[in-house]
């Protein structure tokens, strides 16, 4: 069959599809431009397509033999799922493998931030470090403070793990509380989101992007934190009211904040590219080497698995799909 790949991929991976389809891949790394995105998808019965791709209804419709989608990441805001679950095709992500290295950057980002890291390495860099003094550039301790983690799926579950290590104490809200015995084994304290957003020195995000988390962190909940708190996103930019989150930095509101991701990617809000009290990174949760390999292989046996007619072993919607397919049968 023939296969469209829309990014830049490791070799293994794409030789894996090759083996058994026709594949042609976007070579460069960057995001295909919508155009030919489109052009190049018709005609194709497998996607494997980007975060940075939207497959929508006038996408699919350039592609009416498609037969399966599967999507390079564990987010999958940018697929119209239920769009695809009507015309029969199945929709796959890749969760777990990216869950460790996500869960690392959440920790590189409050100690970036806490600890000044890279206002320490611009000041260093222009030759202007020309003392140690006792109360020169200080940050904030990391260590025997309060984290608390909102959304308690695989990566927050990691980052609470990894608090464990820096002796914090954890409180998290979810939208499904842990039993007893989960909770105790993590070290974690269930409250409500008010009082998470009070008690917490670090407020770690690990939501999905859904009509629900959507703006979850606006003007009113940064209001709730600790003048001394930082605010840490890992998961989707949109669950941040960026204007807020400006507005809260530059009044001190909150201490600081921690971004791999924004509401406009890759666009940020004016003027916080110009405050010192954020770092901001270009969406690197997982990009390591061996997570993106994996990732990669991940999602290339989701596509294959797709296309011989097998349920994907992340398919989001194969209930809607098989449910079609019992419909059309008979």
């Amino acid at each position: 069959m023939k296969v469209l790949v829309t990014g830049n991929l490791p070799k293994e991976v794409l030789a894996l599809i090759q083996k058994e389809h026709q594949v042609v891949f976007h070579s460069e790394n960057r995001p295909l431009e919508r155009d030919r995105l489109v052009a190049m998808v018709a005609g194709r019965e497998g996607l494997l397509c980007m975060i940075s791709d939207r497959v929508d209804v006038g996408l699919m419709n350039e592609a009416p033999k498609l037969r399966m989608i599967a999507n390079f990441g564990v987010g999958f805001d940018n697929i119209d799922v239920g769009a695809a679950s009507e015309r029969g095709i199945p929709v796959s992500n890749t969760p777990d493998v990216l869950t460790d290295a996500t869960a690392d950057l959440t920790f590189t980002l409050m100690l970036a931030v806490a600890r000044r890291v890279l206002e320490g390495d611009r000041i260093t860099r222009a030759g202007q470090f020309r003392f140690w003094a006792p109360m020169h550039f200080l940050g904030q301790d990391v260590s025997g403070k309060t984290l608390g983690i909102i959304g308690l799926g695989r990566i927050g579950r990691a980052a609470a793990r990894r608090a464990k290590g820096f002796q914090m104490e954890v409180l998290y809200h979810s939208r499904r509380r842990l039993d007893s015995v989960q909770e105790k084994d993590l070290g974690i304290k269930y409250c409500d989101l008010d009082t998470l957003l009070g008690r917490s020195d670090f407020v770690s995000l690990h939501v999905p992007l859904t009509g629900v988390t959507r703006h979850l962190i606006g003007r009113e909940e940064l209001g709730l934190m600790r003048p001394s708190a930082y605010l840490i996103n890992t998961s989707r930019g949109p669950v941040v009211d960026e204007g807020a989150l400006l507005e809260a930095l530059r009044k001190g509101v909150i201490a600081g904040a921690g971004l791999d991701v924004y509401e406009h990617e890759p666009d940020l809000t004016p003027g916080l590219a110009r405050l010192q009290n954020v770092v901001l990174l270009p969406h690197v949760g997982s990009a390591t080497i061996e997570t993106r390999t994996n990732m990669g292989l991940r999602a290339a046996r989701n596509l294959l698995a797709g296309l011989r007619g097998e349920k994907p072993p992340d398919c989001l919607n194969w209930d809607a799909v098989g449910a079609l397919q019992s419909i059309e049968g008979h």
